[in-house]
């Protein structure tokens, strides 16, 4: 129907265009990229060669002199910067468990083991040559990152190409990529190949591999991948030749009709993404699951254990979904797959590699967060080595959310998770402010529960500043209108401003840029002229409007709220509880004084804080019982 063709183009130019023109801040510009590679892999060296053709678009107002790419596998070689810092953080101590064993701060992951590397088994991606609109250019490898002087600088609002042939072998297993992990599979291909850094507002992030985050240009993916014909790939995109190529790809009702030779040529294709992963074995079981207009693959070496969480997990996944899309957003691509690989849990745009072994509701769990970065690492995908906790933390929350409401849960609210991560971090002595660039946290220790639980205490004490439900539509007023723009952290406050009309530069300047804490306490308690008079005290040094419930003898609760001085308002009410408004409370003053129109013999309890959102160090002053 025509109509449908119409719908279908709609779609079609979202996906390509990133929704430049849906969105309110049209201002923000970006880099885009076209990539077209050629791999042919050999299984039996553990090495490939490639053909990468990459048209640069520069829709920036700047001339580039130069321009940055990634060599990511460099870091996997006795020496490079991610050996060095790992074996150097592993020699501080955290702490001595119960049996006085120490506890140090290593990735356990990677350690020491890339010092032990011998040649057949590092990592390297090496330049063959690098060509600009046919000329020859002359390059600068500096460990994992390749910068290239320009012989003719790229104008604003251009396009330029660059043609390059380089190599590459395979590191054993240690982070992220690698072949043989630990779960049996052969190859996971993650930061496989020479890709150009961001350039953005900010300018070039040629940020070396050391550890953790990354950022990425948008753009087009056009990948063949030649490898032994036993092998099954799983990849990011769609697969442009299926009924050529099988293993559960094929069109339902047709015949696969594979060519001649040892090896077969896959052929992906992937619009408006930021990066390209792929993991190939020749024991993949290969399912799929129809979700809400898309389709889910799952890719997994069945065993005593997969063969029943696998399938089971495919069934979840609708339910997950459905969750995601009405507090996150829908998924905008056609598909998404789940692929066991890798050494734990790491997203890609339209993939993921996750451990597969565990049981059912971990390997849920993981799926859930590794699939929310596709919204916060893959869509609105900040830079994740300045703002790790806005992609990490997110995720967290979000994740926290997926598996309190989807599941029969234990705890008691969804983040309570977050929330003990963030007092241990506070009572460790390493806390370091959440604006920390994420490889340069002094211990991995603090660097994880920053980005992870404080970051996604951001988000629930966010709720309790300007109500769940303004903190929830805020979400989706987030995505739709910074999908595809890299937002930093003060496009997300001012988004949360927009929805709430309050005012939060308060609350991303102490939560974000400083470590101080909040602690608020019931001080004193008298009457007067038939009145209680409750003194609260700010103990510490973090400003926050105040939730105080009064609940009388006879079971009536009236909840009194306090505005902070720096918000400029104050938050709806959020439930049906009575509610008495106060004047605010300005930041400066250490105590204020609530009247609370019941004699003091006819109130039973006092408390601070009921819905425990608020990131409080000390609750043991929050709550008052005057009487039984």
């Amino acid at each position: 129907m025509k109509k449908l063709t119409v719908v279908k183009c709609l779609l079609v130019t979202l996906l390509t265009t990133g929704w430049q023109g849906t969105q309110a801040q049209s201002d923000r510009w970006q880099q885009r990229v076209k990539y077209s590679m050629d791999i042919n892999m050999d299984v039996t060296t553990n090495r490939f060669s490639g053909k990468q053709k990459l048209e640069y678009i520069n829709n920036s107002p700047d001339t580039l002199y130069k321009v940055f790419y990634h060599l990511y596998w460099n870091a996997f070689q006795p020496g490079s910067m991610m050996d060095v810092r790992s074996r150097e953080l592993g020699k501080i101590v955290l702490y001595k468990d119960k049996n006085g064993n120490e506890k140090h701060d290593w990735d356990g992951r990677v350690t020491d083991r890339i010092s032990k590397l011998q040649p057949d088994q590092i990592g390297y991606q090496k330049i063959l040559s690098l060509k600009q609109d046919g000329v020859t250019q002359t390059y600068n490898v500096i460990g994992t990152i390749l910068e290239v002087p320009l012989k003719k600088p790229i104008p604003p609002h251009s396009t330029t190409v660059f043609d390059m042939e380089f190599e590459a072998q395979v590191p054993v297993q240690i982070r992220r990529s690698g072949r043989n992990n630990s779960e049996g599979v052969d190859y996971s291909m993650a930061q496989w190949y020479p890709k150009m850094c961001e350039y953005d507002y900010e300018g070039w992030h040629p940020t070396p591999y050391i550890a953790r985050e990354f950022y990425g240009v948008w753009g087009d993916y056009d990948v063949k991948i030649a490898i032994d014909k036993k092998f099954v790939i799983a990849a990011t995109g769609y697969l442009q030749n299926p009924n050529q190529i099988g293993y559960g790809y094929e069109m339902p009702g047709t015949r696969v009709v594979r060519p001649k030779g040892e090896k077969l040529t896959w052929h992906f294709n992937a619009p408006n993404v930021h990066d390209f992963v792929w993991a190939a074995d020749p024991d993949y079981k290969h399912i799929t699951q129809e979700v809400d207009g898309f389709r889910a693959h799952f890719f997994y070496i069945e065993n005593d254990i997969t063969k029943n969480t696998w399938p089971e997990f495919a069934k979840m996944v609708p339910r997950m979904y459905a969750f995601i899309k009405s507090h996150y957003g829908p998924y905008p691509y056609k598909s998404y797959s789940f692929i066991q690989g890798g050494d734990g849990g790491m997203e890609y745009p339209m993939a993921t590699l996750i451990m597969g072994n565990g049981k059912l509701e971990g390997l849920y769990g993981l799926a859930a967060h590794e699939w929310m970065h596709t919204w916060y690492q893959g869509m609105l995908a900040t830079n994740e080595s300045l703002y790790p906790w806005m992609d990490e933390g997110f995720t967290t929350f979000a994740e926290n959310n997926i598996m309190f409401h989807t599941l029969d849960s234990t705890h008691t609210s969804a983040q309570s998770g977050a929330y003990g991560g963030y007092f241990a971090l506070v009572n460790s002595g390493y806390e370091e402010p959440m604006s920390t660039h994420s490889d340069h946290y002094n211990t991995n220790y603090g660097y994880s529960l920053t980005a992870y639980a404080k970051g996604a205490v951001f988000l629930e004490q966010l709720g309790y500043i300007i109500g769940t439900e303004n903190r929830d539509k805020g979400l989706l007023r987030y995505y739709r209108n910074w999908r595809f723009k890299h937002p930093n952290p003060n496009d997300f406050v001012r988004e949360m401003e927009m929805q709430s009309g309050l005012q939060l530069d308060w609350y991303k300047q102490y939560l974000v840029y400083t470590t101080k804490h909040i602690d608020y306490g019931i001080d004193s308690v008298y009457e007067n002229n038939g009145k209680t008079i409750v003194r609260l005290r700010c103990v510490e040094r973090m400003p926050m409007p105040i939730d105080l419930l009064v609940t009388a003898k006879d079971g009536k609760k009236v909840m009194h709220y306090i505005p902070l001085s720096l918000m400029y308002g104050s938050k709806p009410a959020e439930d049906n509880t009575p509610r008495v408004i106060h004047d605010y409370w300005a930041w400066t003053s250490p105590t204020y004084e609530v009247e609370v129109d019941l004699p003091m013999s006819e109130i039973k309890t006092l408390e601070i804080d009921p819905s425990l959102r608020m990131a409080d160090i000390n609750r043991s002053n929050n709550k008052l019982e005057l009487s039984k």
